[in-house]
């Protein structure tokens, strides 16, 4: 991967707020709505999202500055190499003990991502909308407050780390005695077990409910689009911190209409007269109805566009267009008067019609003649 500063455009130096603009403006560009079937540009809008992620975050930046990827997960990075991280090698090599750095427990784990999918009709995806979701997901226990403890009892620190979240083993090597550190298994990394845990949730700090979220659809979204609710997915054990919420958007197809990128294409029925006469007819649009002036010998096919009557462009400014496509409809079934006027009319441009058998058209004609 590229340099995360070369990839959001910005320089070392830049402050969070350029940082932020840089990658709103590169993530427009590079977004799949606004290119879609592009592999490339997915794949840069995937490295552009992981640069801004690393660099908008105060520490991940200092250790990206510092180690590169490596520091920030994207590779071994020295945490992984040495156990109990780099400090910890500065600590063998200067302490004179070889101890480790007293660290803070790790903390309870973040809650995790969900997914739904909402379903929207294609007004709502044009004009946008607030929809209802609905879903199952835990959330932090009332009883306890998330803290996973039972009435009149608080969590104990843990024996096994002493509170610290980490336990700590010493080996020798050659370069002397090195000190690892490692997450505690007793405690996850918190710090504190729990003596008395809560009745309502197990001691896990969160319980599972019915949840109903209303969801802010803007204009212009299609089926494939993505909304991130920030902290409204599961919420962590103990106190952990929430999870994101990501839904996923599908457009109802519509009877009248369909969407062509921001067009709207819709089938505009008239006959055989209509085409041939010209007419005016009053087009339904999801604007509200809308004259149409059909001129004499339209053919089938035949495309109007209404301008700015179709979908929000969703990454700028302005919309798409409503493109009405005339369709001829050939009548299946003619009375006598209507066969006799169409025969007349072949007669007089010389046309033959008919199927060149003895049968109604021929019948027809013999009574008129």
């Amino acid at each position: 991967m590229a340099d995360f500063y070369e990839l959001l455009g910005v320089s070392r130096g830049a402050s969070a707020d350029e940082i932020k603009k840089a990658y709103r403006k590169r993530a427009r560009e590079l977004h799949p709505d606004a290119n879609p079937d592009d592999a490339e540009a997915e794949a840069q809008f995937k490295e552009v999202a992981r640069a801004y992620q690393v660099l908008s975050d105060d520490q991940q930046r200092q250790r990206y500055d510092q180690f590169g990827e490596a520091g920030v997960g994207g590779g071994q990075s020295g945490e992984d190499m040495f156990g109990g991280g780099l400090g910890d090698i500065f600590d063998a090599f200067f302490s004179g003990g070889g101890g480790a750095r007293q660290r803070g427990p790790s903390g309870p784990p973040r809650g995790q991502d969900l997914e739904i999918v909402a379903d929207l009709t294609l007004e709502q995806a044009v004009f946008g909308d607030q929809v209802s979701v609905d879903l199952k997901l835990p959330v932090r226990c009332d009883d306890c407050d998330g803290s996973g403890a039972g009435e009149g009892t608080k969590p104990v620190s843990c024996s096994d780390c002493g509170g610290s979240g980490q336990v700590q083993r010493v080996r020798q090597s050659l370069l002397g005695q090195m000190v690892t550190a490692s997450s505690c298994g007793r405690c996850g990394g918190v710090g504190e077990v729990i003596a008395t845990p809560c009745s309502a949730c197990r001691g896990q700090g969160r319980v599972t409910v019915d949840k109903t979220y209303q969801v802010d659809v803007p204009a212009g979204v299609d089926t494939g689009s993505t909304l991130r609710l920030t902290g409204r997915g599961a919420a962590g054990p103990r106190r952990g911190g929430n999870g994101d919420l990501y839904v996923h958007l599908r457009v109802a197809p519509h009877e009248r209409y369909e969407r062509d990128g921001n067009d709207i294409v819709t089938d505009v029925g008239i006959s055989i007269a209509q085409a041939s006469l010209g007419t005016s007819l009053t087009l339904e649009t999801l604007d509200g109805d809308e004259a149409l002036v059909v001129p004499a010998g339209t053919q089938p096919g035949r495309e109007f566009v209404l301008r700015q009557r179709g979908v929000p462009n969703l990454h700028g400014r302005g919309r798409g267009d409503l493109i009405a496509r005339i369709r001829v409809d050939v009548p299946t079934r003619l009375t006598d008067d209507e066969v006799a006027l169409l025969i007349s009319y072949a007669e007089g441009r010389g046309e033959v019609v008919g199927n060149g058998k003895e049968g109604l058209f021929s019948r027809i004609k013999s009574a008129f003649s």
